[in-house]
């Protein structure tokens, strides 16, 4: 038996990798934003936590309900890719095994080989190979909603538990600085983490990921202390 030689790539990961980082980052900037505004606003600590805690289900319900519409528009389109496909390789085969032999050849095989391909694979599982390499429509890439919502949220809450869990245990005078201190080492681990597993340089990611959380504490900090001060 031949030795299969498995290579791993880097690209693999982008699905997974791209929903998580984007979910957990989402929280944890999101509630931290959130906490630090309330708290610059002047309100008690346990008003604080409240927000914290009222934003956190919101936010991972906002989360999953928006995955999953997104995702569900593209499974709607791939079903009907993949229906009116079936139609057509039943109403004209002839067409269809052309039409597949044409992508081999564009591929680079020459006519003869990229229609006894086109063949082969047809006589196997046609609807399959059609959706294979004329949709580019792959089980393994197949839109999943639940999947796609549940892992949003999932991901939403891991990254909102911290800024919330920190402001449940800082002093009442400091819950600004300590949330802001570990939202901020929080997505520096992020960003960092995320580039690792990508590819890139560790400290561009997370420099990357942490001024655009600060950016969002710092602004919000603003808002909260205007209208504290207003009020």
């Amino acid at each position: 038996m031949p030795f299969i030689h498995r290579e791993s790539h880097r690209s693999d990961r982008i699905g997974w990798l791209r929903a998580a980082v984007l979910g957990a980052n989402d929280g944890t900037i999101s509630i931290a934003s959130l906490v630090i505004g309330v708290a610059a606003a002047g309100a008690a600590h346990d008003s604080i936590l409240l927000t914290g805690v009222a934003g956190l289900v919101a936010g991972a319900m906002s989360m999953a309900a928006g995955e999953y519409v997104s995702v569900q528009s593209q499974a709607d389109t791939e079903e009907a890719d993949i229906a009116r496909e079936k139609r057509e390789l039943e109403e004209d085969p002839v067409h269809e095994l052309a039409e597949l032999t044409l992508i081999y050849v564009s591929r680079g095989l020459d006519q003869p080989l990229a229609r006894l391909v086109a063949e082969t694979l047809m006589s196997k599982d046609a609807l399959g190979a059609h959706a294979r390499d004329e949709l580019g429509i792959t089980e393994t890439l197949r839109a999943r909603p639940i999947q796609a919502a549940f892992s949003s949220a999932i991901s939403f809450l891991a990254g909102a538990v911290i800024p919330i869990t920190a402001a449940s245990i800082a002093p009442s005078a400091h819950v600004a600085e300590i949330t802001s201190a570990t939202a901020l080492a929080t997505l520096l681990l992020l960003g960092g983490t995320a580039a690792y597993a990508g590819g890139a340089s560790m400290i561009k990611g997370a420099i990357r990921v942490a001024f655009w959380g600060a950016l969002a504490m710092g602004l919000t900090a603003g808002v909260g202390s205007i209208f504290g001060t207003v009020v």
